[in-house]
């Protein structure tokens, strides 16, 4: 008799670096959040893809919560000053494979099922966001004093036979010491909520695959 054999799964090209490593290899705060889903990385990554982002604070209160505490300091910041806030509300779906080449937050590379990654460039420290339109091609050379750089990962690895590890790491770099000391106070107070919004996308994702 012989014995029945299967073929072992796919794996990610683990020996490869990522893209983030080469958007962003330096940086001054990082944040990564995992979770193991029961389902395959290909549909796991359908649903990093098509998960709608506008939807999550909606679902998940504690997110409602620190967007509308957000809103409110902007709101504030900006009275103080003398001038009208912006409108901060999203006029439509986000979803991160629809995410354009040309805006604020752009997408720059789409690796089914392994790797995702998108990100921004503004200022976004002192009460005030501002989104700097660009390239995405432009990202990894973007070197203007006065504001910060934005890349994130949403990356996939074979767990088991049957689950997938979700790896979501954001990794911020300041353009000049001025921005960078500005930035690392801001960071030490929101880097929790920031945590916790990374949590309900993974979760989000879980969701969405079932």
């Amino acid at each position: 008799m012989t014995a029945a054999t299967t073929s072992p799964p796919a794996v990610a090209p683990s020996h490869e670096p990522m893209m983030l490593d080469w958007l962003l290899p330096e940086f001054d705060a990082t944040l990564a959040e995992h979770r193991v889903i029961d389902a395959d990385p290909a549909s796991v990554y359908r649903a990093v893809a098509t998960v709608d982002m506008v939807e999550i604070p909606q679902a998940y209160p504690a997110v409602r919560a620190l967007f509308a505490a957000r809103g409110a300091a902007e709101h504030l910041a900006h009275a103080l000053l003398g001038r009208p806030a912006p409108t901060l509300e999203p006029d439509g779906p986000m979803r991160l494979g629809d995410l354009p080449a040309r805006g604020d937050w752009v997408k720059f590379s789409d690796d089914p099922p392994w790797e995702l990654t998108f990100g921004v460039i503004g200022r976004f420290w002192g009460g005030e966001t501002v989104w700097e339109t660009i390239d995405a091609a432009d990202f990894a050379e973007f070197e203007r004093p006065g504001f910060a750089k934005i890349a994130c990962s949403v990356s996939l690895r074979p767990y088991g036979s049957t689950r997938t590890l979700v790896s979501y790491e954001a990794r911020t770099q300041a353009l000049d010491a001025d921005s960078r000391a500005h930035f690392l106070r801001y960071w030490r107070v929101v880097r929790p909520c920031v945590a916790i919004v990374m949590r309900a996308f993974l979760a989000a994702v879980a969701k969405e695959v079932r």
